[in-house]
């Protein structure tokens, strides 16, 4: 019982780490202002970890149009969280922490991604003129804008972003 608790505690604190940094990564890589939330949220997060990176990552990848820092970040974090799993569960360091690490990284970037989905409709219904509103839209319209050429508004209602959400839903169940 007290290694599943740990297990749940750990896991959560590193989805939420590794969430923030992908998060923070997309937010740079569409050059959004990072003074709204959640850009102050995810820099609150993450700044221990990507500022030492950015310091030793080379100068061409620092000026690249991805945030390099930011995404070794995260992987750096799933494979931290793979190796304490783990270590946590008895089991000896081989590959299978590697895949580990990589299907933690997935599954959070779908996760994030339908959570970013989820909170812009709930904002554009409840606060549509809001700097948080107009920011998630940012974030969610290069997912968004290809449904859109395929799926029908229906009684003035945009069905993309549910479309979208059901794709990330699907992908993560194929993730198992």
């Amino acid at each position: 019982m007290l290694m599943r608790l740990l297990g749940f505690v750990l896991e959560t604190l590193f989805v939420l780490l590794i969430g923030a940094a992908l998060v923070r990564g997309y937010m740079n890589g569409l050059r959004v202002n990072m003074q709204v939330q959640p850009g102050v949220f995810v820099m609150a997060l993450t700044n221990w970890l990507v500022k030492p990176l950015r310091r030793w990552l080379p100068q061409a990848l620092l000026r690249a149009r991805l945030d390099w820092a930011s995404y070794l970040s995260a992987l750096l974090l799933a494979v931290l969280y793979a190796v304490l799993w783990g270590g946590l569960m008895g089991l000896a360091f081989d590959a299978s922490m590697g895949v580990l690490a990589l299907k933690l990284l997935a599954r959070v970037a779908l996760q994030t991604a339908s959570l970013l989905v989820l909170a812009w409709v709930v904002l554009s219904w409840v606060q549509p003129g809001s700097p948080t509103c107009y920011l998630l839209g940012r974030l969610v319209e290069p997912g968004v804008q290809p449904l859109r050429k395929i799926v029908p508004v229906i009684g003035g209602v945009d069905l993309s972003p549910m479309v979208l959400l059901l794709l990330l839903q699907a992908g993560l169940m194929l993730l198992g």
